[in-house]
């Protein structure tokens, strides 16, 4: 090998490794692609994000059946609602360790408007998501995505995190990312409480919560 070649060599790995540090890890910054909807950019190293009313963007149509039935699930049946989309499997070591803390999240939060929705991605088999979701006590529900792609879908967001979760406010425009798992509901329940809260913008009304039979039912 040449001394030109050999020099070039350290160059290319770094710059390999750069490349897939950011698929790994995701990305922060600027959060509007170009169709206006939302896209997570370079997080150098971050792995939560909060963006201000005024920089959200929503997702595009997140919707699929049911984990535990043949019912279809979507962000549009909870107008009004803070929506907390959580990416898990149940081969997912990681995920089984936040169960707890997302469960307890969802009953402190419930009566501030907020509703939990899981998306179990890459499972084998509908079987293998409910025994999860039963043997864990989860009280919310689930899309069923085995091929992952809602998570495939959102510009930017690295398809390795797996768990995370997506924090929608009212107006269903990405307010909080976790990449990783949670280890303490505590600072969750606190960025819920505060997104509930918040005023809508000047102008903009808050949609009213759907009528009890037009929202798909938590178990």
């Amino acid at each position: 090998m040449s001394h030109r070649k050999a020099a070039r060599t350290p160059r290319i790995a770094a710059a390999l490794l750069a490349v897939l540090g950011l698929l790994l890890a995701g990305c922060s910054g600027n959060s509007v692609s170009a169709d206006g909807t939302f896209a997570l950019v370079s997080p150098g190293g971050k792995s939560e994000f909060s963006y201000p009313q005024g920089e959200r963007k929503p997702l595009g149509e997140i919707a699929g059946p049911a984990v535990d039935s043949d019912k279809r699930i979507s962000v549009a049946d909870y107008p009004g609602k803070v929506v907390v989309l959580n990416f898990w499997g149940a081969w997912c070591s990681p995920c089984r360790g936040e169960a707890d803390d997302l469960a307890t999240a969802a009953k402190l939060t419930a009566n501030d408007g907020v509703q939990f929705i899981g998306i179990n991605v890459r499972e084998a088999s509908k079987q293998a998501a409910a025994d999860f979701e039963k043997s864990f006590g989860v009280p919310y529900p689930s899309i069923f995505d085995q091929q992952a792609r809602t998570l495939l879908s959102i510009r930017g967001f690295p398809a390795t995190a797996i768990p995370s979760t997506i924090v929608l406010d009212r107006q269903h425009r990405v307010a909080y990312v976790k990449l990783g798992a949670f280890d303490n509901p505590a600072p969750l329940v606190e960025t819920l409480k505060k997104i509930a809260a918040e005023q809508p913008p000047a102008g903009e009304a808050v949609p009213a919560n759907p009528a009890p039979s037009q929202a798909v039912p938590t178990r």
